[in-house]
């Protein structure tokens, strides 16, 4: 077998599993009575809404860029990197049910978002790639701590819904990139991870700020926070670069 019938095999299992997570999507949801109002102190309501509207902008980009990138992978690789790009926009639209719920509106733009959109459509598939790892793994505690500690029922659901994913795209992310770190000197890999954890300290850095006040109502002190998102985003770096 090629490498390139390897590495289409596991995309043909990636698409499979994406086929399947549709009716995981909907056995969570079904669990959660979307109606229930959000009876929370104001506070509280303030720091999730805040978060909320940060999230709902950073995960609800088309994936065009992205999927013109792609356009010279193999098909299996293109149709399973287009499904993950749908999973992240029903997480835009997760967390827009969630600004709902707490009777707030989304945001028309945030810095952050500007920032980070700016910088992975200057660059190539296999960079982009990398800045959505560290994104995501940074982002990793939050959704967790959303899952088990968020302050009502409906926050709860999302944060369940999307950890679930997001476990499962920083895997995906892994395979597609360990496949293109291969052939990559040992030293270049070296270099490369020293570029990269300076970024996943930004973004972790910029999740404390952003969404620290959500952080504490779950629970989760901030300085614990950042720990933790560096230390997911070195297990999934060093998976990639294995």
């Amino acid at each position: 077998m090629t490498s390139a019938d390897a590495g289409d095999a596991v995309f043909e299992r990636w698409v499979a599993h994406f086929v399947d997570n549709r009716s995981r999507h909907e056995a969570i949801e079904a669990l959660v009575d979307w109606e229930v109002p959000a009876d929370l102190p104001d506070p509280v309501r303030a720091g999730m809404v805040r978060s909320f509207q940060r999230f709902a902008l950073g995960e609800g980009g088309d994936g065009e860029h992205l999927m013109r990138k792609a356009s010279g992978r193999s098909r299996v690789q293109r149709e399973a990197l287009g499904m993950l790009v749908e999973e992240e926009q029903l997480h835009s639209e997760l967390f827009t049910r969630g600004l709902r719920h707490l009777g707030a509106g989304e945001l028309d733009g945030h810095w952050s978002d500007r920032a980070f959109t700016y910088l992975r459509r200057s660059l190539g598939l296999r960079t982009e790639l990398a800045l959505f790892l560290a994104a995501e793994a940074v982002a990793m505690p939050y959704f967790v701590v959303l899952a088990r500690s968020g302050p009502d029922e409906v926050i709860r659901g999302i944060g369940t819904r999307i950890a679930l994913d997001e476990e499962h795209h920083l895997t995906f992310q892994i395979d597609q990139l360990r496949l293109g770190f291969a052939v990559t000197p040992r030293a270049v890999r070296a270099l490369v991870f020293a570029a990269w954890w300076f970024v996943a300290v930004g973004a972790a850095t910029v999740v404390a700020i952003d969404h620290g006040a959500a952080l504490r109502i779950c629970g989760l002190p901030v300085r614990t926070y950042w720990g933790a998102a560096l230390r997911s985003f070195r297990r999934a770096a060093a998976a990639a670069l294995a």
